[in-house]
């Protein structure tokens, strides 16, 4: 079984940057793609970057293209997201999910492609 660890939310003010980490753990070696997710309150959990374990393949979604980064440390079986240009629409509950499968780009941006999910950090952009 793999374990996530999110760490590195917090409240920064708008324009500002903010470094998102998901420690893995368990069953590493089976991971195929880390993705981000996020969920603002009263919405759907939405795709936000992903990228895959061994290769070097992101994804991102349209509304962080552009100012945000995912990379990761196979060494610390962790992953980044870093954001720039923060908004006050960037609030929101930041997941980090596993899946252990290979998937097309579109199912990659389901939150029914991952089987293993961490806890959440919370970001909160203020105005």
């Amino acid at each position: 079984q793999v374990q996530l660890v999110e760490s590195g939310g917090g409240l920064v003010q708008a324009g500002g940057s903010l470094r998102l980490s998901c420690a893995a753990s368990g069953g590493t070696f089976s991971i195929y793609t880390l993705g981000w997710f996020r969920q603002a309150p009263g919405k759907e959990r939405e795709f936000v970057a992903a990228i895959t374990w061994r290769g070097s393949t992101t994804l991102y979604a349209d509304s962080v293209k552009g100012r945000s980064t995912i990379s990761r440390d196979n060494a610390k079986n962790t992953v980044y997201l870093q954001v720039n240009s923060l908004k006050p629409e960037d609030t929101a509950v930041y997941y980090c999910a596993a899946t252990n499968r290979p998937d097309s780009v579109l199912m990659l941006l389901r939150t029914t492609s991952y089987a293993y999910w961490g806890q959440g950090t919370q970001v909160t952009v203020s105005s």
